[in-house]
């Protein structure tokens, strides 16, 4: 698969997941059936295989490594902690309020990491403020 072709599947998928996970989130928060069907449940994952697949092809391609890419390295380590986020939020038994302040904090993690992407540099939005 040629670059470009693979570029334009990891911004579609990346754009399919953050809006998925963003409808899910409201959906559990307004109360919405639908989040529990199977399709709401299974999808997602199916979405995020295709990302994960598409990002490692493009890092593959391109010849990165996270220990040479510190942005790379960073996107790594916030998409870790945007599962972990994701996790709490979308998953039953903890307190909504629980739950809803990690949905809004994976949705900063993901926009941090968009940032990260575009500028090529590890702090993302965050140098905005210093850090």
């Amino acid at each position: 698969m040629d670059y470009t072709t693979l570029k334009t599947l990891h911004l579609a998928a990346i754009t399919l997941s953050a809006l998925g996970f963003a409808a899910r989130g409201l959906g559990i928060f307004t109360g919405a059936g639908w989040v529990r069907s199977k399709p709401a449940r299974v999808l997602p994952h199916v979405v995020d295989t295709v990302l994960l697949a598409s990002g490692v092809a493009l890092a593959i391609l391109l010849k990165l490594q996270p220990g040479q890419a510190p942005w790379l390295m960073a996107k790594l380590i916030g998409l870790v902690v945007y599962i972990g986020l994701g996790t709490v939020a979308i998953r039953p038994g903890r307190p909504m309020a629980v739950r809803a302040a990690a949905w809004v904090s994976a949705l900063m993690v993901l926009g941090w990491m968009a940032s990260v992407a575009l500028s090529k540099r590890p702090a993302g939005w965050l140098a905005w403020f210093g850090l």
